[in-house]
């Protein structure tokens, strides 16, 4: 049984850019490697299509509208606090300001670096902070989160720990190392560029020509394999430690991103595979080498984490993936559910998906007018039964009360959301 639980993220990473899912890139052979090891979970949902709603889920095991309230602060307990009360010492090591501790996701860290406060060494964060700047770069890169949470791995007494890294790499605007640039795109494009391509495309995305949006999947891919790079530098410091043979190592991503397949791009509040079907690895002690067909959701992470550790996960509505891992066939009837909540002029409707093993079902729900309607309804059958059913029940709780987005937020957050494409 691990002693402890390691959960790698990252940041709209979809699963279809990925060597061991089927693609036809080499942007990802570490990844691959461990999958091939643990347990692969090839129809992995995440409960939504962007970070707010989407990393509330992962860190609580609560389908979104129970994770986070209408300004989008954390609205549940984190798998950190339950851990804390079960002897646990956790970490979380990120740059996303939509999930910092300006939104309560610090809770039950013991030690919580999201980037946004100076930490020990002021003169040295105070100028990496003012290169940054300079560069618009506004988030830490993998090697930067791997230094830090293996700083504090080395502090720890023998207490089982709990360390969740998030990567923000494969997020826009697409700005990977040289080297990773010339391998995947065969030339350097400039951060200035990089930055002004990725806006657009998010801004107007018909102006995006055939070549353009290739140089956009050529940026993201160099930064897959960079993150791929720096995954294999962790898994090779927590070896040499002696700790992957004790933890249970969790990996997915947030969200996808989408490059016009569905005239939008980046990842906008929609239900498409292209932005919700991730990646979900799962390598430790007793973990089977498997490749599981069942659907599964990053619900799941939650209670595979407190079912290990001995902790309650009771009310939580995911499965444990390690029962999933071992006996697939006892959860082939299954059926997992994403949401995201409309925003600007959408902000009236709550999207909806359900998928099983064949089927996928789309609804949008109409807040003003407390109407549901499902695509392919002339197909009804069972997906969309159970779709109505879990609407019906999202919004008889109250859970779609409209969100706002104009919660006070400081300079430092507003800076690291334009340069992420946000404002």
């Amino acid at each position: 049984m691990p002693r402890n639980i390691v959960l790698i993220t990252f940041d709209a990473l979809r699963a279809d850019h990925l060597s061991c899912y089927g693609y036809g890139r080499e942007t990802s052979p570490f990844l691959a490697s461990v999958a091939a090891d643990g347990a692969r979970f090839d129809r992995a949902f995440s409960a939504s299509s962007h970070t707010r709603e989407a990393v509330p889920s992962i860190l609580t095991g609560r389908y979104p509208d129970d994770a986070v309230d209408a300004g989008y602060q954390r609205d549940a307990d984190t798998v950190a606090a339950t851990l804390g009360s079960n002897g646990f010492t956790s970490a979380g090591f990120h740059s996303n300001p939509f999930v910092s501790r300006a939104y309560g996701f610090d809770q039950g860290f013991d030690h919580f670096d999201d980037d946004l406060h100076l930490g020990k060494n002021k003169l040295l964060a105070l100028a990496q902070r003012a290169l940054d700047k300079v560069r618009n770069r506004h988030y830490a890169r993998a090697s930067e989160i791997n230094e830090r949470s293996l700083d504090w791995l080395d502090s720890l007494d023998d207490d089982p720990f709990f360390l969740w890294n998030h990567y923000m790499d494969p997020h826009g605007p697409y700005e990977a190392p040289a080297a990773y640039q010339r391998e995947f795109h065969g030339e350097v494009v400039p951060d200035s560029a990089a930055q002004d391509l990725y806006q657009r495309a998010i801004d107007d995305p018909e102006s995006i020509t055939d070549a353009e949006r290739e140089r956009l999947r050529d940026l993201y891919d160099a930064e897959i394999k960079y993150t791929d790079d720096r995954l294999r530098s962790l898994f090779d410091e927590l070896g040499d430690r002696g700790l992957l043979s004790e933890s249970l190592v969790l990996l997915t991503a947030d969200h996808g991103d989408a490059f016009g397949e569905h005239g939008y791009f980046e990842h906008p509040r929609y239900l498409h595979d292209e932005l919700v079907h991730v990646p979900l690895v799962m390598t430790g002690p007793d973990v089977p080498s498997v490749t599981v067909e069942t659907p599964v959701s990053t619900l799941d992470v939650a209670r595979t984490a407190l079912e290990t550790a001995g902790a309650s996960a009771e009310g939580l509505p995911g499965e444990d993936l390690r029962a999933v891992a071992d006996a697939p066939e006892e959860h082939a009837d299954r059926v997992v559910f994403s949401q995201a909540r409309g925003e600007d002029a959408d902000a009236h409707l709550r999207r909806f998906s359900a998928r099983s093993e064949s089927a996928t079902r789309f609804g949008e729900y109409d807040t003003t007018a407390a109407d549901l309607s499902l695509s392919g309804e002339h197909e009804e059958g069972d997906t969309a039964a159970q779709l109505r059913a879990h609407v019906a029940d999202r919004t008889d709780a109250g859970a779609t009360a409209g969100a706002s987005e104009n919660e006070a937020v400081d300079d430092a957050i507003e800076d690291r959301l334009s340069a992420l494409g946000y404002k």
